[in-house]
């Protein structure tokens, strides 16, 4: 049977890791540019990212995320190099639209900050089994309704996608156009809504369903297939990471003490 979950199968060593070492390299790679206030700091844990990425063999899949995010980094550039409000030296013109310096500066930040975090939670994401990561939340003293909230989110998507390819290749398999023009797609997408929605309330009453059944509310103290706990590559992983933390709150305090 089919997983659905974005989570992609392979036997690397950022797969081996913990989820919680991931964890700690999100919050790190997210804090460290904007601690450190540097635009090269974005470039370094961008570079980073994608180095995780290729060792994790998910390089592919991450790159139809940075092209869906274009088009609202591009958005980002035009509304801050044309109108910001501390605009005042010309960066460039372009016919009638005149870019500044200022605006420019403040949309790569933002940009790049977008960039950075999606490339932080896709290596996360598609690098962590939701089960292991429930399984870890849990064993640490959080509640299981907490970790079955995580494991809706990492399903939810995933699990509406292949709802959604199903149902379209009915709707082909009955003669019904779902390619060609832009109106085609339009009118083949009105279709498609309610049956979706359906399907998703129906399998979120089976889940509940499932879960009252194995015991989900009961308050015996749980018992785990596998104990999770750090190894040594994972304390190393956080180690280099909080370093690199640590580096970038000395950037920023050092110059403000002198």
């Amino acid at each position: 049977m089919k997983t659905i979950s974005l989570y992609v199968e392979q036997n690397t060593y950022l797969t081996r890791l913990h989820p919680f070492a991931k964890l700690g390299y999100i919050l790190s790679s997210i804090l460290i540019p904007v601690l450190g206030k540097e635009l090269w700091l974005y470039a370094f844990t961008l570079a980073v990212s994608l180095i995780l990425a290729l060792n994790g063999r998910i390089i592919k899949k991450i790159f139809p995320l940075i092209a869906f995010a274009f088009p609202i980094i591009l958005t980002v550039f035009l509304i801050h190099g044309l109108f910001n409000q501390n605009n005042e030296q010309i960066l460039f013109t372009l016919g009638p639209l005149v870019f500044y310096d200022e605006g420019i500066f403040y949309a790569s930040r933002i940009g790049l900050n977008i960039l950075n975090m999606l490339l932080a939670f896709a290596v996360f994401v598609l690098t962590t089994r939701p089960a292991v990561l429930v399984d870890c939340l849990e064993q640490a003293g959080l509640p299981p309704k907490f970790g079955y909230m995580i494991s809706s989110v990492f399903l939810i998507i995933p699990q509406m996608i292949s709802t959604m390819s199903t149902i379209m290749d009915a709707q082909r398999s009955r003669g019904m156009e779902t390619e060609g023009s832009l109106f085609v797609r339009a009118k083949a997408f009105i279709p498609l809504i309610s049956p979706v929605v359906n399907s998703s309330l129906i399998n979120t009453r089976e889940r509940a369903i499932a879960l009252e059944v194995r015991g989900f509310d009961s308050r015996h103290k749980k018992t785990f297939l596998q104990d999770y706990k750090l190894g040594r590559s994972d304390r190393q992983f956080i180690a280099f990471f909080g370093i690199l933390l640590f580096l970038s709150i000395l950037w920023r305090i050092i110059p403000w003490l002198l």
